[in-house]
């Protein structure tokens, strides 16, 4: 089982699928979220107040979850299988009371990213780390304009993977735990 770690749902456990899905640990968890509200904070900019999270490859929905906890107004998650969906839906039962998220199964490879969304906040992307994919999900949701300049990406990868970031994006961050990097991306001005 893993925790809710802060807002109104701390502590509130969530649901592990076994062997399908690497949740982000806690201590992960709370490094992203503390960086995302310093950075929020420096910009003048709330991220959670009216603003909608895009968790892709959601697994347990950890990040989601930790978001819609903290205040955030809405978050979809996009996940493709089907045994991990079930799971994920239970776990947004519990923490969303007020049916603020949607799950899409979808293969993020192939994904246009058709849905319409306004004011997204914060894009989680933390695919599996053999796929290396990082990069053509950044192309395709700079392509359907899902990037603003408000919009702060959080992806987690393997230390040693090298993401060709497209170039009106910036890292602006990066953190190192273990085996995994944690990259923070903005549009450049």
């Amino acid at each position: 089982m893993v925790s809710i770690i802060g807002g109104k749902n701390k502590k509130t456990k969530i649901e592990v699928p076994k062997e399908l899905v690497r949740p982000t640990s806690s201590k992960k968890r709370e490094s992203i979220f503390s960086i995302l509200e310093s950075t929020s904070l420096k910009n003048n900019n709330n991220i959670y107040k009216d603003q909608f999270f895009l968790d892709l490859f959601a697994g347990t929905g950890a990040l989601g979850l930790e978001a819609i906890s903290r205040g955030a107004k809405f978050c979809y998650f996009f996940e493709s299988s089907e045994k991990v969906i079930n799971i994920l839906k239970n776990n947004c039962i519990k923490i969303c009371k007020n049916n603020n998220f949607q799950i899409i199964k979808e293969d993020l490879n192939k994904s246009n990213f058709s849905i319409i969304i306004n004011s997204i906040s914060v894009i989680f992307i933390d695919p599996p780390y053999e796929m290396n994919v990082i990069a053509n999900i950044l192309k395709s949701l700079l392509k359907n304009n899902l990037i603003s300049k408000k919009t702060i990406i959080v992806a987690e990868c393997e230390i040693n993977t090298v993401i060709e970031v497209p170039t009106c994006l910036n890292v602006f961050n990066e953190k190192f735990y273990g085996k995994t990097k944690i990259l923070f991306i903005k549009k450049t001005n």
